[in-house]
């Protein structure tokens, strides 16, 4: 398994730009959060999780994984899901839309309107002006791919609830405006995925 990668150089500099935050870090240890280096099969992944919960988006990613995905179940091909029955996609668990989304973005990797390799080496605005153009992804799912798949190094989303929630007990306070979510997001800059992988815990810690 493939987890983000980082260490004592980031971990030192939000410390250093935010000592409360260090000592959350310090308290919190090493975290080992999960990555999908693929691309098109991270998107498969939060297509079939979106709007279930865990242990049902668990239960048909591991159909799905048998039933078309190389690598020991964990890589799917572009080509063969485009091509895959579309009742048999739903027959494992999925809703109507999620099978079209996914095969609608199978068929743009496949026909190279996406290019992996190609986002790889973009920019993060580039990034999000292609991959929100596809079905089914919207500004927080892109935020996700990009932190999860492609390791991008500075991203906090706005857009995630438990995010804003980890920096308002951080700073106890009990709200965030957007211009302060943006005074964080720089503060923490360029390391702010780092900083993400903190912020959920602390939001999920018990009060």
């Amino acid at each position: 398994m493939n987890y983000f990668d980082y260490g004592d150089k980031e971990i030192s500099y939000l410390s250093e730009r935010d000592p409360v935050f260090g000592l959350a870090i310090t308290r919190i240890g090493h975290i080992n959060r999960p990555v999908i280096p693929d691309l098109f099969t991270a998107i498969v992944s939060n297509i079939v999780g979106q709007q279930i919960s865990a242990k049902a988006a668990e239960t048909v990613w591991q159909r799905i994984s048998s039933a078309y995905a190389s690598n020991g179940g964990e890589l799917f091909a572009p080509d063969e899901l485009m091509s895959a029955d579309p009742q048999a996609l739903q027959s494992l668990g999925m809703s109507w839309r999620k099978v079209s989304y996914i095969q609608s973005i199978a068929k743009a990797f496949s026909d190279g309107t996406v290019e992996a390799a190609a986002l790889a080496a973009a920019s993060d605005d580039e990034i999000r002006k292609q991959l929100i153009k596809l079905p089914g992804i919207g500004p927080w799912t892109v935020d996700m791919l990009m932190i999860f798949s492609l390791e991008r190094p500075d991203i906090i989303s706005w857009h995630d609830l438990a995010i804003r929630r980890g920096l308002m007990r951080l700073h106890q306070t009990e709200e965030l405006t957007s211009d302060q979510y943006e005074m964080y997001r720089r503060i923490y800059s360029p390391y702010g995925t780092v900083a993400s992988l903190y912020l959920w815990e602390i939001s999920h810690e018990p009060t």
